[in-house]
């Protein structure tokens, strides 16, 4: 998918819940991080020309640095993730920079999803398509959340989830297998 069409997608999933054009632009922090993360990625990915590469990575760096200050919210040039790609609310939002996210990914304020773990076990998550992670949930280690999967608010999540799973609660666990239809 081209950048145009990841960043249309994103746009078509905040208009889907009610936004119009005026407020998604000038009023949407989410999307102003989402923005500014597909054209640091595709920079990121594409651009491997020196010096022209240090001089876009740094404007982008200085950009993402205002939109955190702004907004609240971090996502890395490096992350990966999918398309229609929806931030609910912002603030305190940090995605580490080797996270994967798979296509249709919601999540709300609060959410981290980053390193921890030891030895052979130190990673991050991988997380797979129509994922919907409640305020200020945290997935971190290196583990694996399969696709439809619903995470709760205010949970740790340091354990693989199958798909369709929901989970909530310190530490996270399975409570049902309703997955995240309805809440993406």
């Amino acid at each position: 998918m081209t950048t145009f069409h990841l960043i249309y997608s994103d746009y078509q999933k905040y208009k889907k819940y009610g936004s119009n054009f005026f407020v998604i632009l000038f009023f949407t922090q989410g999307f102003w991080a989402t923005f500014q993360y597909r054209i640091a990625h595709f920079i990121h990915v594409n651009l491997r020309i020196q010096p022209f590469r240090f001089l876009f990575m740094g404007v982008m760096y200085i950009w993402r640095k205002v939109i955190e200050i702004t907004t609240g919210i971090s996502i890395p040039a490096s992350a990966q993730i999918g398309s229609s790609f929806y931030i609910g609310h912002f603030g305190g939002i940090f995605l580490n920079s080797n996270a994967i996210l798979g296509t249709n990914c919601n999540i709300s304020q609060g959410v981290t999803i980053g390193v921890s773990g030891q030895d052979d076990k130190r990673g991050v998550p991988v997380l797979g398509n129509n994922i919907y992670i409640g305020a200020n949930s945290v997935v971190v280690g290196k583990i694996t959340i399969g696709d439809n999967v619903l995470i709760g608010a205010c949970s740790l999540v340091t354990i693989d989830a199958p798909e369709n799973s929901v989970l909530l609660g310190v530490p996270a666990k399975i409570i049902s297998h309703n997955s995240s239809k309805g809440y993406i």
